[in-house]
C-alpha cells in the first residue's frame, strides 16, 4: 500500500510474553518493515506516539517472560507525564495513513480511540481473534469476561474487522446480530500466516525418540484443556505405557490453577512429565524437532497456531475437530476428535503410540500441506484495507 498504515502495539511492545495475539502483533510488526508506522498509547503522557527506542528494543526481545501484564520502566513513566504536565505535544502521526490495530485493547486504549480515529484518515482496521470470553466464560478469567461486551461493541467503529477464522468472524457476527445491530463493518475471514519451515525429506527425518515424546505447546489455563489432557496420559501410563509428555506454556493463574495442580501431582509420582512454562521461540522449535507428535487439548479456538506449527515441522497433531481447530486439521496430518476428553485423547494418543503405519501417514500429510508466511497474511490484510471504504 502506497499511504502509511499506523500499527498499534500498545500492549506488545511493553511485554514479553508470547501469546498468540502478541506472536501475531509482533510478526506484523516483523513483516511489514518501513510499510507500517508502529504506534502506542502513552498513558503517562495521556497521547498516542511513535515507539521509543526501547519499546522497539522490546519487540525485537527474544527474551520470554511468565508474566502477561505490560510493563513500563520509572524513566518512561516519568518523561510521559513530564510531557503531560509541561504541555509538550506528542510529535505527530501521518494524517494520510490508515491503521490496523492487531490487539484485543484495553479500555483505556479503546477510550482513546476517537483521536486516533481523527488522524488516520485511511481505513481502520481490528483484527479478531475470538469471542471465547463470552462462549465459555467459565474458562475465562472474570476480568476478561467483563471486557469483552463492551470491546465487541467498540469494534463497530471501525472501517473492517479481519477475523482469524471462519470460526471467529460467525462468532462475532453472531453477537451483533443478537445485540441487534443494524449496520455492521463488513467482516472478512482471514486466517493467519506463521513461520514456515521447508518440509523434511523423508530421507531426513531423525529417528523417532524412544520413548516417544509427545510434545503440547499451549498456554495453561482453562479453555486450553490440559487436565483432561494429563487425565489421558495418566490412564495410559497405569496401563504401562512408555512415552514422555513435554509442557510448555505460559501459566494462568486463576484459571490454570487445577492443571498445575496435578502437573506437579503427576511429578511428584513419578511420572514421566516435563513442563517447562513459557520459552524462546528456539526452544519451542527445538521441541517439535524432538517430539513424535503433539497435542493440542484445547476446547476452542480463534485460530490455534500450535496446530499449524506443528504440522510444519512434520508432526502430526491431535486436536478438535470442532470450530477454528477444524479448519486447521481440514488439509491433513492430524486426528481431529469429535470430543477433547480424557477417553478420546487417551485413544488417539495410543492409537499413534502403536501404530507407526498410522503415525508415519499423518507425518506425511503434515509434511505435503503448504502454509501461509506471515509475509502472505500482512499482504492480504493490507490489500484489503486498500479496499475499503471509510464508513
Amino acid at each position: 500500500m502506497s499511504a502509511p498504515l499506523l500499527l498499534d502495539l500498545s500492549h506488545t511492545c511493553h511485554s514479553r510474553a508470547r501469546t498468540g495475539v502478541q506472536r501475531v502483533a509482533r510478526s506484523l510488526h516483523t513483516v511489514l518493515g518501513d510499510r507500517a508506522v508502529p504506534i502506542t498509547h502513552d498513558p503517562h503522557r495521556q497521547a498516542w506516539r511513535k515507539l521509543e527506542p526501547w519499546e522497539h528494543a522490546m519487540l525485537g526481545s527474544r527474551e520470554t517472560s511468565a508474566k502477561r501484564g505490560a510493563r513500563w520502566p520509572l524513566a518512561a513513566r516519568l518523561r510521559g507525564r513530564v510531557a503531560r504536565l509541561a504541555g509538550r505535544a506528542a510529535p505527530a502521526l501521518p494524517t494520510d495513513a490508515g491503521l490496523l490495530v492487531p490487539e484485543i485493547f484495553s479500555a483505556e486504549v479503546a477510550r482513546a480511540l476517537p483521536a486516533l480515529f481523527a488522524t488516520a484518515c485511511g481505513p481502520r482496521v481490528a483484527i479478531f481473534h475470538d469471542a471465547i470470553a463470552l462462549q465459555f466464560p467459565e474458562l475465562t478469567p472474570p476480568k476478561t469476561v467483563a471486557r469483552f461486551p463492551p470491546y465487541l461493541v467498540e469494534l463497530l467503529r471501525f472501517d473492517g474487522i479481519a477475523a482469524v477464522s471462519e470460526d471467529s468472524r460467525d462468532a462475532l457476527l453472531d453477537y451483533w446480530h443478537w445485540l441487534g445491530v443494524p449496520n455492521t463493518p463488513p467482516v472478512r475471514a482471514i486466517p493467519l500466516g506463521m513461520d514456515t519451515h521447508a518440509p523434511v525429506p523423508n530421507s531426513e527425518i531423525s529417528p523417532r525418540p524412544a520413548p516417544p515424546i509427545v510434545l503440547c505447546v499451549a498456554s495453561i489455563e482453562g479453555r486450553k484443556n490440559h487436565p483432561a489432557l494429563l487425565a489421558a496420559c495418566e490412564i495410559l501410563w497405569m496401563r504401562g505405557e512408555k512415552f514422555s509428555l513435554h509442557l510448555i506454556g505460559l501459566a494462568q493463574a486463576q484459571t490454570g490453577a487445577t492443571a498445575l495442580a496435578k502437573i506437579r501431582a503427576l511429578q511428584a509420582a513419578g511420572h514421566p512429565l516435563r513442563y517447562d512454562g513459557p520459552v524462546s521461540d528456539a526452544a519451542v522449535e527445538a521441541a517439535y524437532a524432538a517430539c513424535t507428535f503433539t497435542v493440542y487439548p484445547s476446547v476452542i479456538e480463534g485460530f490455534g497456531l500450535p496446530v499449524i506449527e506443528s504440522l510444519s515441522q512434520g508432526k502430526p497433531c491431535i486436536c478438535s475437530a470442532r470450530g477454528a481447530l477444524g479448519e486447521s486439521a481440514r488439509g491433513g496430518g492430524c486426528i481431529a476428535l469429535a470430543t477433547v476428553d480424557a477417553a478420546a485423547i487417551a485413544d488417539a494418543i495410543a492409537r499413534l503410540l502403536h501404530s507407526p503405519d498410522a503415525l508415519s501417514a499423518l507425518g506425511a500429510q503434515a509434511r505435503a500441506r503448504r502454509f501461509k508466511t506471515w509475509s502472505d497474511y500482512a499482504r492480504e490484510v493490507t490489500e484489503w484495507i486498500c479496499e475499503l471504504p471509510r464508513r
